[in-house]
């Protein structure tokens, strides 16, 4: 494992600036674009209310903690099976998962870092306890700055951007196999609505999507085009 760690941080380096630069630049702009018309039309707020019901949050509540453990331990899990298998091609798809996770956690608490939003009321959760039980529309709080509301809450989410990016590094390196695409693409959408009826905005869902595509494709493409 430890020979192999610099293979988690393979092209690195040129993998982030290709994630803000050029046409993926656009992919950005995009999410911004499309929180900005969300948010002011009232997108958010119709969201929250029409999705708060208790059948959404059961079935959707879990996607709060697998979205915490998949990007850990199914990457370790899957470098395992490579190692047990002797498989070069499975142990170079958990180093490139490990990354695109990586840029997709670093990437949204970059953003987070300069937008403070507050979160969405939800039980459970000191972070939106100052909303619970309200119903007054919040979902325009933001807090641009450095640092006015931490880099664990906020938009784009987390959860959405690291499902995303590893779903869609899948999706780069494996793209003929139909049923690992579906898995990966179902895994990241069920992550990304789950949060958005929990701990999430709507928007913080639909521009996590955006940016951990972006990365996902990146990080994949770098690795499938390493030599063997």
């Amino acid at each position: 494992m430890i020979n192999a760690m610099p293979e988690l941080f393979y092209r690195l380096p040129r993998n982030v600036i290709a994630i803000f630069s050029g046409r993926n630049l656009l992919w950005h702009a995009l999410a911004i674009v499309l929180t900005m018309v969300i948010v002011i039309s009232g997108g958010d707020w119709s969201y929250f209310l029409s999705t708060r019901g208790n059948a959404f949050v059961r079935f959707a509540r879990p996607a709060i903690m697998l979205g915490s453990l998949v990007p850990i331990l199914g990457t370790l899990l899957i470098w395992l099976v490579g190692e047990i298998r002797k498989s070069r091609r499975v142990i170079s798809t958990a180093w490139a998962l490990g990354q695109a996770a990586i840029l997709g956690y670093l990437t949204s608490c970059f953003y987070k870092a300069f937008t403070g939003r507050i979160p969405p009321p939800f039980r459970g959760f000191r972070m939106s306890a100052m909303n619970a039980g309200s119903l007054i529309d919040s979902s325009h709080g933001f807090q641009f700055g450095w640092l006015k509301g931490g880099v664990f809450w906020g938009w784009p989410s987390s959860h959405a951007t690291v499902a995303f990016a590893m779903a869609l590094c899948l999706v780069a390196l494996h793209p003929g196999n139909r049923k690992l695409v579906l898995c990966a693409l179902l895994y990241a959408l069920y992550i990304g609505l789950g949060v958005s009826v929990t701990i999430h905005w709507f928007s913080e869902f639909m521009a996590g999507a955006i940016i951990g595509s972006i990365i996902g494709m990146v990080v994949g493409t770098s690795f499938k085009t390493k030599p063997a």
